[in-house]
Protein backbone atom coordinates (compact mmCIF):
# COMPACT_ATOMS: atom_id res chain seq x y z
CA UNK A 1 0.00 0.00 0.00
CA UNK A 2 2.91 2.38 0.64
CA UNK A 3 6.74 1.83 0.73
CA UNK A 4 7.28 3.67 4.06
CA UNK A 5 8.05 1.70 7.03
CA UNK A 6 5.11 2.42 8.84
CA UNK A 7 2.53 1.71 6.08
CA UNK A 8 4.66 -1.29 4.46
CA UNK A 9 2.15 -3.58 6.57
CA UNK A 10 -0.60 -1.97 7.28
CA UNK A 11 -4.10 -4.19 5.87
CA UNK A 12 -7.44 -2.91 5.73
CA UNK A 13 -9.66 -4.87 7.15
CA UNK A 14 -12.42 -6.31 3.98
CA UNK A 15 -16.01 -4.89 4.77
CA UNK A 16 -14.82 -2.47 6.74
CA UNK A 17 -14.96 1.39 6.75
CA UNK A 18 -11.43 2.47 6.96
CA UNK A 19 -10.91 6.07 8.67
CA UNK A 20 -7.36 6.38 7.14
CA UNK A 21 -8.17 4.87 3.46
CA UNK A 22 -11.15 4.88 1.49
CA UNK A 23 -12.21 1.55 -0.26
CA UNK A 24 -9.16 1.92 -3.20
CA UNK A 25 -6.48 2.58 -0.85
CA UNK A 26 -6.00 6.22 -1.36
CA UNK A 27 -5.65 8.43 1.70
CA UNK A 28 -8.69 10.58 2.70
CA UNK A 29 -8.34 14.66 2.52
CA UNK A 30 -8.42 15.04 6.34
CA UNK A 31 -5.39 12.63 7.51
CA UNK A 32 -2.98 14.23 4.58
CA UNK A 33 -1.31 16.39 7.03
CA UNK A 34 -0.70 14.24 9.87
CA UNK A 35 0.30 10.87 7.58
CA UNK A 36 2.22 13.05 5.80
CA UNK A 37 4.18 14.04 9.86
CA UNK A 38 4.58 10.65 10.32
CA UNK A 39 5.65 9.70 7.08
CA UNK A 40 8.93 12.12 7.88
CA UNK A 41 9.15 10.93 11.25
CA UNK A 42 11.53 8.07 12.21
CA UNK A 43 10.47 4.79 14.07
CA UNK A 44 12.66 5.86 16.59
CA UNK A 45 11.55 9.14 16.85
CA UNK A 46 7.69 7.64 16.88
CA UNK A 47 8.95 5.16 19.66
CA UNK A 48 9.77 7.78 22.04
CA UNK A 49 6.52 9.67 21.26
CA UNK A 50 4.84 6.67 22.71
CA UNK A 51 6.73 6.58 25.97
CA UNK A 52 6.45 10.11 26.25
CA UNK A 53 2.85 9.37 26.16
CA UNK A 54 3.45 7.00 28.70
CA UNK A 55 4.97 8.88 31.04
CA UNK A 56 2.67 11.85 31.05
CA UNK A 57 0.27 9.89 31.73
CA UNK A 58 1.72 8.05 34.10
CA UNK A 59 2.94 11.39 35.94
CA UNK A 60 -0.99 13.00 35.98
CA UNK A 61 -2.11 10.14 37.74
CA UNK A 62 -4.59 9.23 34.23
CA UNK A 63 -5.30 5.78 35.73
CA UNK A 64 -8.12 3.49 36.00
CA UNK A 65 -9.03 0.70 37.96
CA UNK A 66 -9.69 -2.94 36.65
CA UNK A 67 -11.62 -4.67 39.22
CA UNK A 68 -10.48 -9.09 39.58
CA UNK A 69 -10.83 -11.24 42.18
CA UNK A 70 -11.55 -8.56 44.22
CA UNK A 71 -8.97 -6.55 43.88
CA UNK A 72 -8.48 -3.84 42.33
CA UNK A 73 -5.40 -3.12 40.22
CA UNK A 74 -4.64 0.40 39.08
CA UNK A 75 -3.33 0.67 35.57
CA UNK A 76 -2.31 3.68 33.21
CA UNK A 77 -5.15 3.79 30.25
CA UNK A 78 -3.65 2.95 27.02
CA UNK A 79 -3.29 6.33 24.96
CA UNK A 80 -2.47 5.55 20.93
CA UNK A 81 -0.77 8.29 19.33
CA UNK A 82 -2.28 8.74 15.84
CA UNK A 83 -4.85 10.87 16.66
CA UNK A 84 -8.63 10.05 14.52
CA UNK A 85 -10.27 12.58 12.03
CA UNK A 86 -13.52 13.72 12.31
CA UNK A 87 -14.87 16.14 9.57
CA UNK A 88 -16.66 18.83 10.04
CA UNK A 89 -19.86 17.64 7.97
CA UNK A 90 -19.71 14.38 9.80
CA UNK A 91 -19.47 15.97 12.89
CA UNK A 92 -22.91 18.52 11.31
CA UNK A 93 -25.05 15.31 11.24
CA UNK A 94 -23.48 13.82 14.71
CA UNK A 95 -24.02 16.90 16.70
CA UNK A 96 -27.88 17.06 15.00
CA UNK A 97 -28.06 13.46 15.72
CA UNK A 98 -27.13 13.62 19.18
CA UNK A 99 -29.14 16.42 20.21
CA UNK A 100 -32.10 15.18 18.78
CA UNK A 101 -31.82 12.16 20.57
CA UNK A 102 -31.48 13.87 23.83
CA UNK A 103 -34.43 15.93 23.35
CA UNK A 104 -36.65 13.15 23.09
CA UNK A 105 -34.75 11.22 25.77
CA UNK A 106 -35.59 13.92 28.39
CA UNK A 107 -39.04 14.20 27.16
CA UNK A 108 -39.31 10.35 28.06
CA UNK A 109 -38.29 10.22 30.88
CA UNK A 110 -40.58 13.15 32.03
CA UNK A 111 -42.97 11.78 30.74
CA UNK A 112 -42.92 8.32 32.00
CA UNK A 113 -42.52 9.92 35.42
CA UNK A 114 -45.35 11.75 35.48
CA UNK A 115 -48.24 11.85 33.25
CA UNK A 116 -47.03 8.18 31.21
CA UNK A 117 -48.83 9.48 27.60
CA UNK A 118 -46.09 7.17 25.62
CA UNK A 119 -47.42 4.01 27.88
CA UNK A 120 -51.16 4.93 27.40
CA UNK A 121 -50.55 5.55 23.56
CA UNK A 122 -49.14 1.92 23.12
CA UNK A 123 -45.67 3.01 22.00
CA UNK A 124 -43.60 2.03 24.78
CA UNK A 125 -45.05 -1.37 26.79
CA UNK A 126 -45.86 -0.80 30.76
CA UNK A 127 -44.28 -3.81 31.97
CA UNK A 128 -40.87 -2.61 30.10
CA UNK A 129 -40.88 0.29 31.73
CA UNK A 130 -42.07 -1.44 35.57
CA UNK A 131 -40.07 -4.84 35.20
CA UNK A 132 -36.69 -2.08 34.73
CA UNK A 133 -34.26 -2.23 37.24
CA UNK A 134 -33.31 1.60 36.58
CA UNK A 135 -36.91 2.36 36.79
CA UNK A 136 -37.09 4.42 40.52
CA UNK A 137 -41.08 4.88 41.86
CA UNK A 138 -39.18 7.53 44.25
CA UNK A 139 -39.14 9.83 41.29
CA UNK A 140 -42.62 9.75 40.42
CA UNK A 141 -44.84 13.30 40.19
CA UNK A 142 -41.06 14.90 41.12
CA UNK A 143 -41.11 18.96 39.62
CA UNK A 144 -37.29 18.80 38.63
CA UNK A 145 -36.09 22.30 37.52
CA UNK A 146 -36.43 23.41 34.06
CA UNK A 147 -37.95 19.66 33.24
CA UNK A 148 -34.47 18.59 32.75
CA UNK A 149 -33.43 15.00 33.85
CA UNK A 150 -30.24 14.51 31.53
CA UNK A 151 -27.25 17.09 32.22
CA UNK A 152 -24.38 14.86 31.35
CA UNK A 153 -24.52 12.62 28.70
CA UNK A 154 -22.28 10.58 26.75
CA UNK A 155 -23.34 8.89 23.52
CA UNK A 156 -21.71 6.10 21.83
CA UNK A 157 -21.28 5.63 18.55
CA UNK A 158 -20.12 3.29 15.67
CA UNK A 159 -19.56 3.59 11.99
CA UNK A 160 -20.63 0.46 10.31
CA UNK A 161 -19.28 -0.60 6.71
CA UNK A 162 -21.92 1.70 4.95
CA UNK A 163 -19.52 4.92 6.34
CA UNK A 164 -23.04 6.20 8.17
CA UNK A 165 -22.75 6.91 11.97
CA UNK A 166 -24.98 4.46 14.57
CA UNK A 167 -26.16 4.78 17.97
CA UNK A 168 -24.80 1.64 20.46
CA UNK A 169 -25.63 2.82 23.43
CA UNK A 170 -26.78 6.11 25.23
CA UNK A 171 -24.91 6.58 28.75
CA UNK A 172 -27.61 8.95 30.69
CA UNK A 173 -26.49 8.39 34.24
CA UNK A 174 -22.96 9.00 35.43
CA UNK A 175 -21.13 8.75 31.84
CA UNK A 176 -17.64 8.76 32.40
CA UNK A 177 -14.46 9.41 29.92
CA UNK A 178 -14.45 12.71 29.57
CA UNK A 179 -10.85 13.43 31.43
CA UNK A 180 -9.60 10.98 28.97
CA UNK A 181 -10.86 13.08 26.17
CA UNK A 182 -9.31 16.47 27.92
CA UNK A 183 -5.62 14.89 28.65
CA UNK A 184 -5.92 13.05 25.37
CA UNK A 185 -6.03 16.00 23.70
CA UNK A 186 -3.21 17.75 26.24
CA UNK A 187 -0.81 14.78 24.91
CA UNK A 188 -1.29 15.72 21.31
CA UNK A 189 0.17 19.08 21.93
CA UNK A 190 2.85 18.19 23.32
CA UNK A 191 3.52 15.24 20.48
CA UNK A 192 2.29 17.29 17.81
CA UNK A 193 3.29 21.06 18.02
CA UNK A 194 1.98 22.48 15.28
CA UNK A 195 -0.03 20.16 13.47
CA UNK A 196 -3.54 21.16 15.19
CA UNK A 197 -3.78 24.47 14.69
CA UNK A 198 -2.68 23.78 11.04
CA UNK A 199 -5.38 21.66 10.65
CA UNK A 200 -8.37 23.61 12.54
CA UNK A 201 -8.57 21.59 15.55
CA UNK A 202 -11.65 22.38 17.31
CA UNK A 203 -10.68 22.62 21.20
CA UNK A 204 -12.03 20.65 23.55
CA UNK A 205 -10.68 22.90 26.55
CA UNK A 206 -13.93 24.69 27.54
CA UNK A 207 -15.83 21.37 28.38
CA UNK A 208 -15.32 22.06 32.26
CA UNK A 209 -16.15 25.90 31.51
CA UNK A 210 -18.90 24.91 29.65
CA UNK A 211 -20.39 22.27 32.27
CA UNK A 212 -19.92 24.87 35.09
CA UNK A 213 -22.43 27.45 33.26
CA UNK A 214 -24.49 24.79 32.50
CA UNK A 215 -25.06 23.41 36.01
CA UNK A 216 -24.85 27.03 36.96
CA UNK A 217 -27.89 27.81 34.99
CA UNK A 218 -29.73 25.48 36.32
CA UNK A 219 -30.06 26.88 39.93
CA UNK A 220 -32.04 29.32 41.22
CA UNK A 221 -29.74 30.97 43.07
CA UNK A 222 -27.19 33.58 41.35
CA UNK A 223 -23.96 32.04 42.44
CA UNK A 224 -24.89 28.58 43.48
CA UNK A 225 -22.56 26.47 45.91
CA UNK A 226 -21.96 23.24 43.35
CA UNK A 227 -19.95 20.21 44.86
CA UNK A 228 -19.00 16.92 42.79
CA UNK A 229 -19.98 13.72 44.67
CA UNK A 230 -17.38 11.18 44.66
CA UNK A 231 -17.61 7.37 45.85
CA UNK A 232 -14.10 7.89 46.86
CA UNK A 233 -10.82 6.53 45.64
CA UNK A 234 -11.75 3.14 44.92
CA UNK A 235 -13.88 3.85 42.26
CA UNK A 236 -12.54 3.45 38.72
CA UNK A 237 -13.06 7.10 37.65
CA UNK A 238 -11.80 8.12 40.84
CA UNK A 239 -9.09 10.09 38.52
CA UNK A 240 -12.06 11.78 36.03
CA UNK A 241 -13.71 12.77 39.56
CA UNK A 242 -10.66 14.89 40.67
CA UNK A 243 -9.75 16.09 37.78
CA UNK A 244 -13.14 17.78 36.82
CA UNK A 245 -14.09 19.13 40.41
CA UNK A 246 -10.26 20.71 40.03
CA UNK A 247 -11.26 22.16 36.67
CA UNK A 248 -14.57 23.42 37.61
CA UNK A 249 -13.34 24.92 41.10
CA UNK A 250 -15.85 23.00 42.91
CA UNK A 251 -15.53 21.04 45.82
CA UNK A 252 -15.00 17.40 45.74
CA UNK A 253 -16.92 15.58 48.28
CA UNK A 254 -18.14 12.24 49.49
CA UNK A 255 -21.21 10.99 51.31
CA UNK A 256 -19.31 11.76 54.70
CA UNK A 257 -18.73 15.51 53.93
CA UNK A 258 -22.69 16.11 53.52
CA UNK A 259 -25.66 16.23 56.05
CA UNK A 260 -28.61 17.22 55.42
CA UNK A 261 -30.96 19.36 58.00
CA UNK A 262 -34.50 20.21 57.74
CA UNK A 263 -34.57 19.08 54.16
CA UNK A 264 -31.39 21.14 53.02
CA UNK A 265 -28.25 19.53 51.96
CA UNK A 266 -25.23 20.82 53.73
CA UNK A 267 -21.31 20.74 53.80
CA UNK A 268 -19.62 20.14 56.59
CA UNK A 269 -15.93 22.67 56.78
CA UNK A 270 -13.96 24.06 59.43
CA UNK A 271 -16.16 27.25 59.31
CA UNK A 272 -19.09 24.69 59.93
CA UNK A 273 -22.06 23.90 57.58
CA UNK A 274 -22.62 25.52 54.27
CA UNK A 275 -25.33 25.21 51.87
CA UNK A 276 -25.19 23.16 49.24
CA UNK A 277 -27.44 24.06 45.86
CA UNK A 278 -25.96 21.52 42.99
CA UNK A 279 -24.28 18.03 43.41
CA UNK A 280 -22.72 16.62 40.62
CA UNK A 281 -23.11 13.16 41.54
CA UNK A 282 -21.29 9.85 40.28
CA UNK A 283 -22.70 7.91 42.93
CA UNK A 284 -24.93 5.46 41.35
CA UNK A 285 -28.34 5.68 42.04
CA UNK A 286 -29.14 2.38 44.50
CA UNK A 287 -26.38 3.66 47.04
CA UNK A 288 -27.71 7.56 47.05
CA UNK A 289 -29.65 7.60 49.60
CA UNK A 290 -29.67 4.65 52.29
CA UNK A 291 -33.34 6.09 53.63
CA UNK A 292 -34.48 5.03 50.56
CA UNK A 293 -33.08 2.76 48.68
CA UNK A 294 -29.96 0.38 49.64
CA UNK A 295 -29.57 0.58 53.29
CA UNK A 296 -26.27 -0.16 53.34
CA UNK A 297 -24.90 2.51 51.61
CA UNK A 298 -22.44 4.80 53.05
CA UNK A 299 -21.30 5.99 49.84
CA UNK A 300 -24.76 9.02 49.74
CA UNK A 301 -26.42 10.92 51.91
CA UNK A 302 -29.03 10.13 54.11
CA UNK A 303 -32.30 12.15 53.54
CA UNK A 304 -30.83 13.62 50.19
CA UNK A 305 -33.91 12.72 47.89
CA UNK A 306 -36.02 14.34 50.69
CA UNK A 307 -34.45 17.41 50.21
CA UNK A 308 -34.27 17.15 46.12
CA UNK A 309 -38.19 16.25 45.99
CA UNK A 310 -38.71 19.60 48.59
CA UNK A 311 -36.75 21.58 45.15
CA UNK A 312 -33.57 22.38 47.58
CA UNK A 313 -31.03 20.56 46.45
CA UNK A 314 -30.44 19.74 42.58
CA UNK A 315 -28.73 16.78 41.56
CA UNK A 316 -27.23 16.14 38.46
CA UNK A 317 -28.04 13.77 36.66
CA UNK A 318 -31.39 13.01 37.56
CA UNK A 319 -32.11 9.73 39.97
CA UNK A 320 -33.96 7.42 37.30
CA UNK A 321 -32.45 8.43 34.21
CA UNK A 322 -31.09 5.14 33.85
CA UNK A 323 -34.62 4.15 32.93
CA UNK A 324 -34.17 5.51 29.17
CA UNK A 325 -30.16 3.65 28.75
CA UNK A 326 -31.46 0.44 29.74
CA UNK A 327 -30.66 -2.07 26.59
CA UNK A 328 -34.38 -2.59 26.67
CA UNK A 329 -35.34 0.61 26.10
CA UNK A 330 -32.88 1.51 23.76
CA UNK A 331 -35.22 -0.23 20.80
CA UNK A 332 -37.78 2.10 21.68
CA UNK A 333 -35.56 5.59 20.87
CA UNK A 334 -36.49 6.11 17.22
CA UNK A 335 -40.63 6.18 17.97
CA UNK A 336 -39.81 8.55 21.01
CA UNK A 337 -37.91 10.75 18.40
CA UNK A 338 -41.07 10.56 15.96
CA UNK A 339 -43.48 10.91 19.21
CA UNK A 340 -42.30 13.27 20.83
CA UNK A 341 -40.69 15.50 18.11
CA UNK A 342 -42.79 14.36 15.30
CA UNK A 343 -39.35 13.98 13.37
CA UNK A 344 -37.11 11.36 11.57
CA UNK A 345 -34.09 10.62 13.79
CA UNK A 346 -30.88 11.42 12.30
CA UNK A 347 -28.64 8.87 13.80
CA UNK A 348 -30.11 4.72 13.46
CA UNK A 349 -30.38 2.50 16.02
CA UNK A 350 -28.53 -0.98 15.69
CA UNK A 351 -31.04 -3.56 14.75
CA UNK A 352 -31.75 -5.17 17.63
CA UNK A 353 -33.82 -8.31 19.14
CA UNK A 354 -36.22 -8.35 22.24
CA UNK A 355 -35.87 -12.07 23.40
CA UNK A 356 -38.70 -11.87 25.44
CA UNK A 357 -40.33 -12.07 22.42
CA UNK A 358 -40.16 -15.63 20.91
CA UNK A 359 -39.88 -15.20 17.25
CA UNK A 360 -37.27 -12.94 18.09
CA UNK A 361 -35.51 -15.40 20.25
CA UNK A 362 -36.11 -18.06 17.61
CA UNK A 363 -34.44 -16.00 15.06
CA UNK A 364 -31.14 -14.71 17.19
CA UNK A 365 -30.59 -18.54 18.40
CA UNK A 366 -30.87 -19.64 14.90
CA UNK A 367 -28.38 -17.19 13.76
CA UNK A 368 -26.35 -17.02 17.47
CA UNK A 369 -23.05 -16.65 15.15
CA UNK A 370 -23.71 -13.36 13.80
CA UNK A 371 -25.14 -12.16 16.71
CA UNK A 372 -23.99 -10.32 19.96
CA UNK A 373 -26.50 -10.68 23.13
CA UNK A 374 -26.02 -8.67 26.34
CA UNK A 375 -27.74 -7.99 29.61
CA UNK A 376 -30.54 -4.77 29.29
CA UNK A 377 -28.68 -3.62 32.88
CA UNK A 378 -25.09 -4.31 31.43
CA UNK A 379 -22.37 -2.35 31.17
CA UNK A 380 -18.43 -2.10 30.91
CA UNK A 381 -18.45 -4.90 27.97
CA UNK A 382 -19.35 -7.72 30.65
CA UNK A 383 -21.49 -10.40 30.74
CA UNK A 384 -21.74 -10.39 26.71
CA UNK A 385 -21.83 -12.94 24.10
CA UNK A 386 -19.83 -12.45 21.14
CA UNK A 387 -21.32 -15.13 18.91
CA UNK A 388 -18.96 -15.36 16.72
CA UNK A 389 -16.33 -16.08 18.95
CA UNK A 390 -18.03 -18.28 21.55
CA UNK A 391 -18.31 -21.49 21.85
CA UNK A 392 -20.79 -24.35 21.07
CA UNK A 393 -20.65 -25.16 25.04
CA UNK A 394 -20.37 -21.45 26.06
CA UNK A 395 -23.07 -20.30 23.54
CA UNK A 396 -25.61 -23.25 25.08
CA UNK A 397 -24.66 -21.85 28.57
CA UNK A 398 -25.27 -18.29 27.98
CA UNK A 399 -28.41 -19.39 26.08
CA UNK A 400 -29.75 -21.67 28.98
CA UNK A 401 -29.39 -18.42 31.11
CA UNK A 402 -31.26 -16.42 28.49
CA UNK A 403 -34.33 -18.35 28.50
CA UNK A 404 -34.47 -18.39 32.14
CA UNK A 405 -35.24 -14.80 32.13
CA UNK A 406 -35.34 -13.93 28.23
CA UNK A 407 -36.60 -9.85 29.13
CA UNK A 408 -33.27 -9.47 30.45
CA UNK A 409 -31.54 -9.64 27.56
CA UNK A 410 -31.28 -8.21 24.03
CA UNK A 411 -29.28 -9.27 20.74
CA UNK A 412 -27.54 -7.18 18.48
CA UNK A 413 -26.30 -8.12 15.08
CA UNK A 414 -22.57 -7.70 15.11
CA UNK A 415 -21.85 -4.87 13.15
CA UNK A 416 -18.34 -3.85 11.69
CA UNK A 417 -16.93 -1.59 13.33
CA UNK A 418 -14.67 1.06 11.50
CA UNK A 419 -10.97 0.76 12.35
CA UNK A 420 -8.54 3.15 12.38
CA UNK A 421 -4.54 3.55 12.15
CA UNK A 422 -2.92 2.58 15.54
CA UNK A 423 0.85 2.73 16.06
CA UNK A 424 1.67 -0.63 17.44
CA UNK A 425 5.28 -2.08 17.73
CA UNK A 426 6.61 0.39 15.43
CA UNK A 427 4.48 -0.05 12.62
CA UNK A 428 0.55 1.29 11.33
CA UNK A 429 -2.02 -1.20 11.76
CA UNK A 430 -6.11 -0.88 11.89
CA UNK A 431 -7.98 -1.33 15.06
CA UNK A 432 -11.49 -1.47 15.73
CA UNK A 433 -13.03 2.16 17.00
CA UNK A 434 -16.24 3.60 18.68
CA UNK A 435 -16.86 7.22 19.47
CA UNK A 436 -18.30 8.56 22.58
CA UNK A 437 -19.51 12.37 22.44
CA UNK A 438 -20.70 14.60 25.19
CA UNK A 439 -23.38 16.65 25.56
CA UNK A 440 -24.25 19.18 28.64
CA UNK A 441 -27.95 20.18 28.27
CA UNK A 442 -28.81 23.71 30.19
CA UNK A 443 -31.57 25.74 30.99
CA UNK A 444 -30.58 27.03 27.30
CA UNK A 445 -30.90 24.04 25.36
CA UNK A 446 -27.81 20.97 24.43
CA UNK A 447 -24.51 22.15 23.23
CA UNK A 448 -22.00 18.99 22.25
CA UNK A 449 -18.30 19.82 23.10
CA UNK A 450 -16.31 19.61 19.52
CA UNK A 451 -14.56 16.86 20.16
CA UNK A 452 -14.99 12.91 21.56
CA UNK A 453 -13.02 10.01 23.33
CA UNK A 454 -12.63 7.14 20.40
CA UNK A 455 -11.97 4.02 22.46
CA UNK A 456 -9.21 1.47 20.12
CA UNK A 457 -9.97 -2.36 20.95
CA UNK A 458 -6.18 -2.72 21.01
CA UNK A 459 -6.43 -6.76 20.84
CA UNK A 460 -5.93 -7.78 17.01
CA UNK A 461 -9.43 -8.37 15.59
CA UNK A 462 -11.27 -7.44 19.06
CA UNK A 463 -14.65 -5.52 18.75
CA UNK A 464 -14.75 -4.84 22.36
CA UNK A 465 -12.95 -1.41 23.36
CA UNK A 466 -13.98 -1.06 27.07
CA UNK A 467 -10.60 -0.36 29.22
CA UNK A 468 -11.59 -2.86 31.65
CA UNK A 469 -11.39 -5.42 28.59
CA UNK A 470 -7.98 -4.40 27.31
CA UNK A 471 -8.78 -1.06 25.41
CA UNK A 472 -7.52 2.34 25.27
CA UNK A 473 -8.18 5.26 23.56
CA UNK A 474 -7.06 8.14 20.96
CA UNK A 475 -7.41 11.56 20.59
CA UNK A 476 -10.21 12.86 18.59
CA UNK A 477 -9.68 16.04 16.00
CA UNK A 478 -12.76 17.40 14.74
CA UNK A 479 -11.58 19.45 11.91
CA UNK A 480 -13.14 23.25 11.22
Amino acid sequence: MNNNHHFSSYEQLSNTWDEMYSNNAEIRTPYETIIQYLKNTSKETLIKKEELSKQLFMSQGVTFTVYSDNEGIEKIFPFDIVPRIITAIEWDIIERGIKQRIKALNLFIKDIYNEQFIINDGIVPADLIYNCPNYLREMKGIKVPHDIYVHIAGVDLIRNNDGEFYVLEDNLRTPSGVSYMLENREISKRLYPGILPRNNVRSVANYPNLLYKKLQELSYHKNPNMVLLTPGIYNSAYYEHTTLARLMGIELVEGSDLVVKNHFVYMKTTNGLKQVDIIYRRVDDDFLDPLEFNATSVLGVAGIMAAYRKGNVNIINAPGTGVADDKATYVYVPDMIKYYLNEEPILKNIKTYQLSRPDELEHVIENIKTMVIKKTDGSGGYGMLMGHEASDEEIKDYLDTVRKNPSAFIAQTILKLSTAPCYINGELSPRCIDLRPFALSGKDGIDICPGALTRVALKKGSLVVNSSQGGGSKDTWVIQ
